[in-house]
């Protein structure tokens, strides 16, 4: 069953009084946890999951299905306003959303995000539709070489695009990879960096490094700031909505995100924070004028916003069609279809179609839920710059702190936070761009595992990337834009130096 068939079944089983209830719990409960930040989807699907014992298995997969993409929208709002990332998949919206919030465009910047959002979920949900039993064999095709040499393009593209001290830049991200090294090998079982410690055995905790390099930097950096500037004193609808300009600049954004996000989201153990930050890398490498990124650039919103909700709604094809979980939330959601004894695989379009289908219109009524409750909130949100920080960041240190030890209930990850809250203010003092740690830090340990795999499949021959067509692509455009980053280098290089010697002569 597939097609317009599938749907008319999965209206028949959206529609039921008793699962739109939970659709409708489910997106709310999804924007609230969103909006705190830190707290995130995961401790909220957590919380949720012993209630999924009790309610039908559609029921169940739609309401924690609201949660998750109900918490890609929420999660925009702290990282505009406050510049916390709400989810780790918004973590990129506060390069240039948190610039627009204190250029008086908060309004602007939360409107885009939730049209942007909007949006990537329907390019997200006609992929579901259209394109399912080819996106599951597709990704079948993609092998452990592919995944590493894609990974390694995504961080040479961030790492070189549009920066302006490429040298920091990479610093940040070989941090970034070192960081990743942290915790027990899962090959040898070997434990590396710990230091000894027992509770780095599991690495460092995303969700802590995340906040302390975004929030608690940011609190330490505001500490003695008593007002912001920037903030409307009365928000009108003139200032919520785009100028013709800004409806211009966002629309291929929000096309090439989307289409970013529904590819990256349908491969096995990517998820929507890679759709994202490669969204980002791309808006900069296509953009005329890559210096307006991180200083208020709509695109720059747009773009990873549709990324993640598109990445959001397709990361369910191999959840569901491979047994293959994208990213640990999409572990649960697995969890919670084993409760009720459902095997995810690629026979569960043919054994489930209803639930299938009804978990994909559940994902067009809840997205338009989500769109119809969070315009009108916008006002509010916005309202929320008006309160003094001396006010706001005791508050902002609970939540982080809420959230941080709901992860995994450590307070060895508290104190974590809090050393990588200072370290996040001095690199920022000495202008290192923490986004790429970040970066580093995500792709590491799935560059290492997919290297590791793919030398093993191979004997040891590196060959392996270049005898795949896949890899090879991926390889080559990787060489071609260290060669073109390097090429402008050495322009700059060569067009400054009669600039110092005249400067030279005339003094």
């Amino acid at each position: 069953m597939a097609g317009w068939d599938g749907l008319i079944s999965g209206f028949a089983v959206a529609l039921d009084p008793s699962v739109l209830i939970y659709c409708v719990l489910g997106v709310v409960l999804g924007t609230v946890i969103g909006v705190l930040p830190g707290i995130g989807a995961m401790a909220a699907i957590s919380l949720l999951l012993p209630i999924t014992f009790y309610i039908s298995p559609e029921a169940a997969l739609v309401m924690l299905g609201g949660v998750y993409y109900g918490a890609q929208y929420g999660g925009a709002v702290a990282s505009i306003l406050l510049r916390l990332p709400g989810t780790p998949q918004s973590a990129v919206t506060t390069l240039d959303g948190y610039p627009m919030a204190q250029q008086g465009r908060a309004g602007v910047a939360l409107f885009a995000s939730m049209v942007a959002s909007f949006a990537g979920s329907l390019i997200g949900i006609v992929a579901l539709v259209w394109l399912s039993g080819w996106l599951a064999g597709a990704a079948t095709k993609f092998g452990a070489a592919d995944y590493a040499a894609m990974m390694v393009l995504g961080l040479v593209a961030a790492s070189t695009i549009g920066s302006k001290r490429p040298a920091k830049a990479f610093a940040m991200v070989i941090l970034g990879l070192i960081l990743g090294c942290v915790g027990t090998d899962v090959n040898s079982g070997v434990a590396r960096l710990t230091f000894g410690r027992a509770e780095l055995f599991d690495g460092i905790n995303l969700v802590a490094l995340a906040m302390g390099l975004f929030g608690v930097a940011e609190v330490i950096g505001n500490i003695r700031t008593a007002e912001r500037n920037g903030v409307p004193e009365r928000v009108r609808l003139r200032q919520l909505i785009p100028t013709r300009q800004d409806l211009r600049r966002m629309r291929l954004p929000v096309l090439r995100g989307g289409a970013l996000g529904c590819f990256f989201g349908a491969l096995p153990g990517t998820g929507s924070t890679i759709s994202s930050f490669l969204s980002y890398a791309a808006e900069r490498r296509v953009a005329r004028d890559p210096s307006r990124f991180g200083q208020g650039a709509i695109e720059g919103v747009a773009g990873p916003e549709a990324a993640n909700n598109a990445a959001a709604i397709t990361a369910f094809v191999p959840t569901l069609t491979l047994g293959i979980p994208g990213d640990p939330i999409m572990a649960l959601m697995l969890g919670a279809l084993v409760i009720h004894g459902i095997q995810p695989g690629p026979m569960m379009l043919e054994a489930h179609p209803g639930m299938f289908w009804g978990l994909v219109v559940s994902f067009g009524i809840g997205n338009l839920l989500l769109l119809i409750l969070n315009l009108p909130l916008i006002g509010i949100w916005v309202s929320l710059l008006r309160i003094p920080f001396r006010w706001l960041y005791p508050a902002i240190i609970v939540f982080v702190c809420l959230g941080v030890y709901s992860v995994r209930g450590s307070t060895f990850d508290i104190a974590a936070v809090a050393v990588i809250g200072a370290a996040g203010y001095l690199l920022a003092l000495a202008r290192f761009n923490p986004a790429l740690l970040l970066l580093g830090f995500v792709l590491g340990p799935l560059i290492e595992t997919n290297l590791r795999r793919a030398m093993l499949i191979s004997r040891g021959d590196p060959m392996v990337f270049l005898e795949r067509p896949i890899s090879a692509v991926f390889v080559v455009a990787t060489v071609l834009l260290i060669l073109t980053s390097l090429l402008g280098v050495w322009r700059r290089a060569r067009s400054a130096a009669p600039a110092a010697e005249a400067s030279d002569r005339t003094g």
